[in-house]
């Protein structure tokens, strides 16, 4: 049986990887600190055997006695609320915790993944982004504690990579959605979702004419790990390339719900990207993936979800 290690298991990703290697035969270590995982998302495998949790920030030394052979680093903090009010942590997740996880898998002589963002982009010029293309980031902005922690992560990975010789992977996540979402973390889906259900006025900032492009969980979390088990180490895009505005998203979202919300417009925040989407050539290439579930079909699952929350 493998043993995985899975920083940032309690989150919306992290959560639903533990599922699924648990479920693939794997033994998983779930690590988070829950600053913004949450404990409910791993509620249900407390009890199962070959599942072990484990409360500790990896921005400090990780002492684990246990023989690994995948780490996957997905201990991060994502939202755009969060890393705007904990940049200082937001920045050591991404380069402290990263290089402490690294030691680790050096330590141990595992494969090691570091999930890294489509933020690395910044605010491209150039769409679909594909992976060769290094990025419109601006170092000193509100963003720039998340953007330039992955940008400095997936560095230091290559460095493991070719100094130490670590079979290293780095995907880079673009927009990803589904159940065990925060709501009211700032993200499209939850903010949309949750604000419709409430009937509450439906918050775009801008004119709602950039674009993103939304992957369901399910969809993500199979290019991991098809990644996972592959000797490829430069970044890959994992996403969706069906692309469409914020507008458009939030119109969606009000016709499933069947909400009374209206759509209410607030100023766009420093360095939001006009668009997003990934070109998803290599993944298909290197991996044989590309995400299968209409955007449709996820939202009203999703929102199923957020519905069951609303009613406990």
């Amino acid at each position: 049986m493998k043993t995985c290690l899975i920083t940032g298991g309690a989150g919306f990703i992290g959560s639903h990887l533990c599922d699924r290697l648990l479920s693939d035969g794997f033994k998983v270590i779930c690590m988070d600190n829950l600053i913004t995982g949450k404990a409910e998302n791993i509620s249900h495998l407390i009890d199962n055997k070959n599942f072990s949790y484990i409360e500790h920030d990896v921005t400090n030394h990780i002492d684990l006695n246990e023989k690994l052979d995948y780490i996957l680093h997905f201990a991060s903090i994502a939202s755009p609320k969060d890393y705007v009010e904990y940049p200082i942590k937001t920045l050591k997740v991404g380069t402290l915790g990263t290089h402490n996880v690294l030691g680790l898998a050096k330590a141990e002589g595992v494969k090691f993944m570091f999930a890294s963002t489509s933020e690395v982009y910044g605010d491209p010029e150039i769409n679909p982004q594909k992976e060769n293309y290094w990025g419109n980031v601006n170092p000193v902005g509100t963003r720039s504690c998340y953007d330039e922690s992955k940008r400095c992560g997936e560095a230091l990975t290559m460095a493991y990579n070719r100094q130490h010789g670590i079979d290293t992977k780095i995907v880079r996540i673009f927009n990803t959605y589904g159940p065990r979402m925060r709501s009211r973390d700032g993200r499209a889906v939850p903010e949309f979702i949750t604000q419709a259900l409430a009937n509450k006025p439906i918050t775009i900032f801008g004119d709602g004419r950039q674009t993103r492009s939304f992957c369901y969980i399910t969809d993500l979390v199979e290019g991991v790990l098809k990644l996972m088990k592959r000797e490829y180490h430069m970044p890959i895009n994992i996403g969706n390339p069906t692309e469409m505005s914020i507008l458009e998203l939030a119109n969606v979202i009000l016709d499933i719900t069947d909400s009374k919300s209206k759509i209410v417009y607030k100023d766009l925040p420093e360095d939001d990207p006009k668009v997003r989407r990934p070109d998803i050539k290599l993944a298909k290439k290197e991996l044989d993936w590309e995400p299968t579930v209409d955007l449709r079909d996820g939202l009203t699952e999703t929102i199923k979800y957020f519905s069951r929350k609303e009613v406990q």
